[in-house]
């Protein structure tokens, strides 16, 4: 297992420089630069700039430069000092900027992703042992329905029946008195006020899918052999479930964690956008149209090393739980 490790290290390396170069093409492709939409709002609020001070602006930037060149001043300032660049937006370095959001970010959706496994997995379980009881067509059809509604619409349904029927302060994670202020007894209550609404929305798409999930794999283990060996063997039911199958079935919840490692990092962008959150998902779809490069080049970049470690870590959890699979 060791050397599987060490192996899947040296090769991530190679594998990141790869997808460096591909997010720095990436955020170059779109027509003009940051300065040219620079220019664009100003002559919306019936301003003009002269190209003389758009030239000399991208001259004081590096964007004058080859792209080459702008790469390798990129991708060896992070490397070497950790410096992601400036965010021309923002006005702020961009680790800065990410590093602000991403702890906020990370705590959110590690608790999320806690609630989810801990609804899923149980329901799944009972919906699986219980095929086409009423209560497994109950779930079934609640799960469907989740499953198939955009998270952005049931952040709107959401926020409505809170407003409407409980009265809730909907939108970001804050009262607008608390937004600055410091960290008080008062800031957690009116925190603690927001966060059911946020974690309703964020938790309902997820638990319905991993429901469906759950309950396919779980009937599918049941109908296999070794499971009706082991109640030859006069183990209870219970211990049949949480010994065999239920070990087996788990396996896409760990093979998932790739993908639930970028969801920690990228905050849901569009569903943070409709509740107003500040998470890196708003952050980084701002940067992206507004074309600052170095800012959403960073974020990407972030994102796919935690595809990258996440993956690693959910082929070793695999292993761990799976006395199928082996790396040797």
């Amino acid at each position: 297992m060791l050397k599987y490790i060490l192996k899947r290290i040296l090769i991530s390396i190679p594998l990141m420089l790869v997808i460096s170069i591909l997010v720095f093409i990436i955020i170059q492709l779109p027509p003009g630069d940051f300065f040219d939409q620079y220019r664009i709002k100003l002559e919306q609020q019936g301003e003009r700039i002269d190209q003389q001070t758009l030239e000399q602006l991208r001259a004081d930037y590096g964007l004058d430069q080859p792209v080459t060149v702008q790469y390798f001043k990129w991708i060896t300032g992070i490397v070497l000092r950790g410096d992601f660049g400036y965010s021309f937006e923002y006005n702020r370095p961009v680790a800065d900027l990410i590093w602000d959001r991403l702890w906020l970010t990370i705590a959110l959706n590690l608790f999320v992703l806690g609630i989810v496994w801990l609804i899923a997995i149980p329901i799944g379980v009972y919906s699986a042992t219980h095929k086409y009881s009423i209560l497994d067509y109950v779930l079934n059809f609640i799960a469907f329905i989740g499953t198939g509604m955009p998270g952005f619409v049931l952040a709107l349904v959401v926020m409505w029946v809170a407003y409407y029927y409980f009265g809730a302060d909907v939108g970001g994670l804050f009262s607008r008195e608390f937004v600055s202020a410091p960290w008080s007894l008062a800031r957690v209550a009116d925190l603690l006020k927001h966060l059911w609404v946020i974690i309703v929305v964020l938790a309902i798409g997820g638990t319905s899918y991993l429901i469906r999930t759950m309950r396919a794999n779980m009937s599918d283990e049941l109908s296999k052999p070794y499971v009706a060996t082991a109640r030859a063997k006069g183990l209870r039911e219970r211990d049949v479930i949480r010994k065999y199958p239920l070990r087996v079935a788990l396996n896409p919840f760990i093979s998932g964690l790739g993908r639930d490692f970028r969801e920690l990092l990228s905050g849901s962008q569009v569903t943070a956008v409709v509740l107003n959150l500040p998470l890196t998902g708003p952050l980084l779809l701002q940067a992206l149209l507004a074309q600052d490069m170095y800012l959403a080049g960073g974020f990407l970049l972030i994102l796919s090393l935690a595809g990258v470690i996440g993956t690693l870590v959910s082929d070793i959890l695999l292993a761990i739980a799976d006395p199928r699979i082996r790396y040797d």
